[in-house]
């Protein structure tokens, strides 16, 4: 593979021109952490560039948006990570578009060249074309949108407190959740323990048993990615917890005040919150003929996006269509932490010997979920169990894969205080929010 040298010219986002090849990472989620760790950085220039100066832990974005966490507490900021692995740029902006042919980006701050490019961008919520949901609903792949969450769920309770209208006050204290996933799951256990340990006692003016937690799922189990046991007990703990669960329903409108689900079911509510899917997110300049279903873009055994051999995607972005995976690996983030060291061991080994080491193979690493205090289902290879000690192990493989050790310490204490005192003092709400396109909430 030939390889034309940066050219010394006035742009390149302020990076100096050195004697080592470029390597431009777009993202720094799980994909682009991993991708750093492993690459040689005595081999390489590295650049990162990400829309946030931060990474996401998003697997407890629920926990911020529940009041279990602070957001601090599972964001870590990208320069004191890069800062580890020694002469790194981090450039803060959005990456508008890729030109392939001549190995440049342009973004939101300036252009820079390249001479491998690796695309991290992740994934956003897919609300599969109904604009409507779009506009109303509230989604959680973000930290700006979890405390969005937290605070619609406290307004809504205050809002609550001083209506007089029986149904309009019921609308108010009425969440669906749509996706049966495990983010759904977890949400949904979470607020049901809300309800139970907190609201009860904090919002004694209000009649605590007319909140509802309604969970809407499209196929005829929730968790479908893991075994029908454990769908069939998270099922189970979630309607012994009070939650009112809609299988193989799909919400066809929201309105903001109604929701209509697929069979002509009307469910009046102020709160709908969307985890029913998600889309690859990347900028422009992909070729159209490489963008699967789901907006992943399409490459082949060694992550490349083909034909352009020094471009690599990783992460939810990418589909690598497979036999046995017709529709690409899951889009979890063991995926892309493994496609991530693979990337940058790839590139190690190809500067010095011009070949690309055996093709990519992805670990299941196993799924779990928890579904509320003292509850979880795990499944890892054969290994398949629930209730206390899946809970545990939930936490404990959640709280080592938090970046930093700040952070584990911080959630380890806040889930340490919680578990014994069944509360937290985080439920403030210190942004409103705000959606000009809704009716309601406190302005």
């Amino acid at each position: 593979m030939e390889l034309n040298k940066t050219d010394n010219t006035s742009d390149n986002l302020n990076v100096p021109n050195i004697n080592r090849p470029r390597v431009v990472i777009i993202g720094g989620g799980f994909g682009g952490l991993s991708l750093i760790k492993y690459l040689d950085k005595k081999k390489f220039q590295i650049v990162l560039i990400d829309k946030h100066n931060y990474h996401t832990f998003q697997p407890l974005l629920y926990q911020v948006a529940t009041g279990a966490l602070e957001p601090d507490s599972i964001a870590y900021p990208l320069r004191r990570y890069v800062k580890k692995y020694g002469d790194i740029h981090f450039r803060l902006g959005v990456v508008e578009n890729i030109d392939t042919k001549n190995n440049q980006i342009r973004t939101s701050i300036g252009d820079i060249s390249y001479e491998y490019l690796i695309i991290a961008t992740g994934s956003k919520t897919n609300y599969f074309g109904n604009k409507e949901i779009e506009e109303n609903a509230v989604s959680m792949k973000s930290v700006p949108n979890a405390l969005d969450l937290r605070s619609l769920i406290l307004e809504n309770l205050e809002l609550a407190i001083l209506q007089t209208n029986h149904e309009k006050r019921n609308a108010l204290l009425h969440f669906v959740i749509v996706g049966g996933g495990p983010t759904g799951v977890e949400l949904a256990g979470a607020l049901a323990d809300l309800k139970k340990y907190v609201f009860r006692e904090e919002y004694h003016d209000l009649n605590i048993d007319n909140l509802q937690i309604t969970l809407v799922e499209g196929s005829d189990r929730l968790l479908h990615a893991m075994n029908k046991k454990s769908s069939k007990a998270t099922y189970d703990a979630l309607k012994k917890l009070g939650v009112n669960i809609h299988l193989n329903s799909i919400i066809k409108k929201y309105d903001g005040d109604k929701v209509v689900i697929g069979g002509g079911d009307e469910l009046m509510t102020k709160n709908v919150i969307w985890t029913a899917g998600v889309l690859g997110d990347h900028p422009e300049g992909i070729d159209q003929e490489l963008l699967l279903p789901g907006n992943r873009i399409k490459v082949d055994a060694y992550c490349r996006m083909m034909p352009y051999e020094n471009i690599f995607i990783i992460g939810d972005v990418a589909c690598m269509q497979l036999d046995d995976l017709p529709r690409g690996h899951p889009m979890v983030a063991p995926g892309a932490i493994q496609m991530g060291e693979y990337v940058a061991k790839s590139l190690n080994t190809y500067y010095y010997h011009q070949k690309l080491p055996a093709k990519f193979k992805y670990k299941d690493k196993g799924s779990m979920s928890t579904i509320g205090r003292n509850k979880a289902v795990v499944n890892i290879g054969r290994l398949k169990f629930k209730g206390a000690f899946a809970w545990f192990t939930w936490l404990f493989i959640h709280l080592m894969s938090i970046v930093g050790f700040r952070n584990r310490l911080i959630v380890f204490v806040s889930w340490f205080q919680s578990y014994f005192t069944n509360n937290t003092a985080l439920r403030l709400i210190i942004r409103p929010f705000v959606n000009n396109k809704r009716k309601g909430g406190l302005g």
